[in-house]
């Protein structure tokens, strides 16, 4: 079957670890776009992280915050968000006062974590008992601990989420928490349809576990080679790494 659209998260995938990409990549995604290639960006960051600190990526559609967010171009087409994220956050900051909690909303990040431990995150608002989000529908939770790595967190914090919510660890540093339609599998599925392509004729590229739906249900799930171990089992195949232009590479040798 052949590729009619192209997905790939970003970190790790995409973009080398300085958050560039090579001139060579560069100009592939151009190249792919001018054959009328829809290119699709799907990743955990919120809308105004790819904007303001990815301005050179050039992309047809995008999923943000691991598919909250559905957008085409720069409109929003579908939202998946979260009810009584003040309750859930409450909860358990009132059991686990030392967690640290931040809040995606209306792209914007509230947190209780000071500014200058937040690198990328661009903190919009610090605040302790998130009042700003009372009565108000969010994309996205986000929890870590002073304890590092989140091993052992999910279960730790099960207990505070609903059914209707899913839990997933990030880089292994901090647990997301999203509605269920929240995968970037359901974004791909709309923008396929958008675009009038057939999930068997999308390639998608990852390297984390919030990859690894789309790397099976997509026609070309590729893994980068620093992808993790567990990624790199259930994809169909693996490319170079990000740091070797793995994801450019591997268009260029198919599809241009």
């Amino acid at each position: 079957m052949a590729i009619k659209m192209i997905v790939t998260d970003l970190d790790r995938t995409l973009l080398k670890d300085d958050k560039t990409i090579s001139p060579y990549t560069a100009q592939t995604l151009e190249e792919l776009r001018r054959l009328g290639v829809p290119f699709v960006v799907a990743t955990a960051r919120p809308p105004r992280a790819v904007r303001q600190e990815l301005s050179f990526l050039r992309y047809d559609g995008a999923v943000y915050h691991n598919g909250a967010i559905t957008a085409v171009g720069d409109r929003v087409v579908n939202l998946c968000q979260i009810d009584r994220g003040q309750e859930i956050v409450a909860a358990i900051l009132r059991e686990r006062p030392e967690s640290f909690i931040s809040v995606e909303m209306e792209d914007a990040l509230y947190t209780n974590m000071l500014p200058e431990s937040l690198g990328h995150w661009q903190v919009h608002q610090y605040t302790q008992d998130f009042h700003e989000i009372a009565g108000r529908r969010v994309e996205k939770i986000l929890i870590s601990s002073p304890e590092g790595k989140a091993e052992g967190w999910l279960a730790t914090y099960k207990k505070f989420i609903p059914e209707e919510l899913y839990m997933q660890v990030s880089e292994n540093t901090l647990i997301m928490v999203m509605s269920r339609q929240a995968t970037k599998l359901n974004g791909i599925r709309r923008l396929a349809k958008h675009y009038a392509v057939g999930l068997e004729e999308v390639a998608a590229f990852g390297d984390d576990f919030n990859d690894m739906e789309m790397l099976c249900a997509c026609g070309a799930g590729v893994a980068v080679a620093n992808a993790l171990p567990e990624v790199k089992a259930a994809a169909d195949q693996v490319c170079g790494s990000n740091e070797a232009d793995g994801v450019a590479r591997w268009i260029r040798e198919r599809l241009l």
